[in-house]
């Protein structure tokens, strides 16, 4: 007597049609399950809205002055029981409402860090990539350049870039970007080290595939998951790097706002008027403690270890 075949869906079609997106729910369920990502993320979605809905947002003119109002104290959302939007924060040394002025200034801090840390991404992962993959003299190069920048400190470094360009809020950029690659390029190169010699590029290069190819389709497109976590953790480092040019006075110019530039303009009375240094240092500490918990979240979360075990 024969067995009836058992009955019902066909589970071997079912888990051919769900296996292309399986290791992105996997993914994404891990994402999801990490609260350094979910905290860094929302803050980051929160400080990117306000950015993109300044104009918006900006309860005064930011760029107006009153001179009979400079130092104006915190006033609050309340005031005789009334909805107050005029000082909320208070005032700085030309009566510019100062919380006004912070919403401005998100969009200069996010657009820098973001554009300095792409570019630092860019020029990084290539250099990193080709002298990984070629190694030799064009790593030996390469390599030698990147040590002789990281020898360099940082803030000296942007220092000396931006008084030799000139300074103003470009120049700034390229000069965090600039400090930025040496070690992008250090991290992505040890990653190409190790991928170089798998068995799929062996595979690649046998069937004839150029080193642009090869680099391209194989080797970076498996590199850019330790990149991606430097990259976000760097855009904290960017957005302080900011801050600091501008606060000495070679980032943002004015009539541009700034952080940086905010806490420089109110270092002169930081002991009778704190408000004016207290809050731009406050939306500093914010914006970059929220990329550091996404970076270490995301760090966790592409870690080999962790994706071995789920």
């Amino acid at each position: 007597m024969t067995d009836a075949a058992p009955s019902g869906p066909d589970t071997s079609a079912t888990a051919r049609s769900g296996a292309p997106s399986s290791p992105r729910r996997r993914l994404l369920r891990r994402l999801l399950r990490n609260p350094n990502v979910l905290v860094g993320g929302v803050l980051i979605v929160l400080f990117v809205v306000v950015a993109a809905f300044a104009p918006w947002l900006t309860p005064m003119d930011p760029y107006a002055q009153d001179l009979w109002t400079r130092y104006e104290p915190p006033r609050g959302l309340w005031v005789d029981g009334a909805l107050n939007t005029e000082f909320v924060l208070g005032a700085d040394a030309l009566g510019r409402d100062i919380l006004s002025r912070l919403i401005v200034g998100t969009r200069v801090s996010l657009l820098v860090g973001f554009l300095a840390t792409s570019l630092s991404l860019v020029f990084g992962m290539v250099l990193g990539a080709v002298a990984g993959y070629l190694g030799g003299l064009v790593d030996d190069v390469i390599m030698r350049i990147m040590d002789v920048l990281l020898a360099l400190p940082g803030i000296l470094l942007a220092i000396a870039i931006v008084a030799a360009l000139g300074p103003n809020i470009v120049n700034a950029m390229l000069a965090i970007a600039v400090v930025r690659i040496p070690t992008m390029a250090r991290v992505v190169r040890s990653e190409v080290l190790a991928l170089r010699e798998q068995e799929f590029v062996e595979s690649a290069r046998a069937l004839g595939g150029g080193h642009v190819h090869i680099l391209v389709r194989h080797v970076i497109t498996n590199a850019w998951a330790p990149a991606l976590v430097l990259a976000t953790l760097g855009m904290g480092t960017a957005i302080v790097a900011e801050a600091a040019l501008s606060f000495l006075g070679l980032g943002t110019q004015p009539p541009d706002v700034s952080w940086g530039r905010m806490l420089s303009v109110g270092r002169e009375v930081i002991r009778t008027s704190p408000h004016v240094t207290l809050f731009p240092g406050v939306a500093i500490t914010l914006t970059v403690l929220a990329f550091s918990l996404l970076g270490d979240g995301l760090r966790d979360v592409f870690d080999r270890r962790l994706k071995d075990g789920s």
